[in-house]
């Protein structure tokens, strides 16, 4: 769609995930947005279905109801995603693990309830893990996959991102040029706002009282996601626990990385690179992020005061960011 005079701001949202979806985008004045609104809840709705661990005939709970070595067949795009996250649960050396469904629901952030169940957290302590890569099979050629160990996976630091990646792909598809998607902390660019600068996203200040923003980022053409302790959170005496499994502990991740945002062309890669550089915490994580390539924001917590440390040219220019 080319740029034209008459070309307005539209914003269409809707809900996913327990949360809510949101579009900005450029297009002729008095379009019928009915069929863009459509086509986006469509394909928020199609991953929503298949990797839900909520919904009890998502293909994902299909596939932990399923019997140990067998195999089952999926939809293309969780065949998509589970590529994906394998990948990268391999190259981050089981950091990124999709196979801690079990510690999720132990410490009250699945589909079981909201509360830490202390039988089941007594029962990972000093249990040996197997990351997801070495026991999930995967035949993508032939859209199957089975588990060899009976292990409950949860796509949950995944799927969102790359359900943003799908609505990006609705709005190039009909022809939209300049786009702003997102799904919570997960957002995807394309083109420009109407003034001709880059779209303007956010920084969250990683505070676990109130919403506010700490700076702003300027995104064209990528994506941005974001994994922080300050959303989904449990206390445990006096500490908060946030619902960012650290495979290598059987539970939360304990450092001071209070917020991790990583910049990407894809969001389904941004948002789980942003939990293994959670989860690598302060020391490591910026390691990791320079040799992966990546441009990412730590948010470190020290003491009451966060401090902020970048990696990559986006961020290393700490002015350009506005905090």
């Amino acid at each position: 769609m080319s740029k034209m005079s008459t070309e307005v701001r539209h914003t269409l949202n809707g809900a996913t995930m327990g949360t809510r979806w949101s579009a900005i985008f450029l297009g002729p004045a008095g379009m019928d947005l009915r069929p863009v609104e459509a086509a986006l809840q469509a394909a928020v709705d199609r991953v929503d279905a298949q990797m839900s661990p909520w919904k009890p005939d998502s293909d994902v709970t299909r596939l932990n109801r399923a019997a140990v070595g067998i195999w089952q067949t999926i939809p293309e795009e969780l065949t998509r995603v589970l590529r994906a996250a394998l990948r990268i649960g391999a190259q981050s050396n089981g950091l990124f693990d999709i196979g801690v469904g079990d510690l999720v629901s132990a410490w009250g952030f699945g589909p079981r309830g909201s509360v830490p169940d202390a039988g089941l957290i007594t029962a990972q302590i000093g249990r040996r893990r197997r990351a997801a890569h070495e026991f999930v099979e995967l035949d993508a050629a032939n859209r199957r996959v089975r588990r060899q160990a009976p292990e409950a996976l949860d796509l949950c630091a995944i799927a969102k991102g790359f359900a943003v990646d799908e609505m990006m792909q609705v709005m190039v598809a009909q022809g939209f040029s300049d786009v702003l998607v997102s799904i919570d902390g997960e957002l995807s660019a394309r083109g420009r706002r109407p003034d001709g600068t880059p779209w303007a996203v956010a920084v969250e200040r990683p505070d676990h009282e109130r919403r506010e923003p700490l700076g702003v980022l300027p995104l064209a053409d990528r994506a941005v996601a974001t994994s922080g302790d300050y959303r989904h959170w449990v206390t445990v005496g006096r500490a908060k626990l946030s619902h960012v499994m650290d495979p290598r502990l059987g539970g939360p991740a304990r450092n001071r990385v209070a917020s991790v945002s990583v910049l990407h062309s894809s969001c389904m890669e941004a948002d789980a690179w942003a939990t293994v550089l959670m989860v690598s915490g302060e020391d490591t994580g910026p390691a990791l992020a320079r040799e992966r390539g990546l441009e990412a924001l730590f948010l470190l917590r020290d003491g009451i005061e966060i401090r902020p440390y970048g990696v990559g040219p986006a961020f290393e220019r700490a002015p350009a960011l506005a905090i």
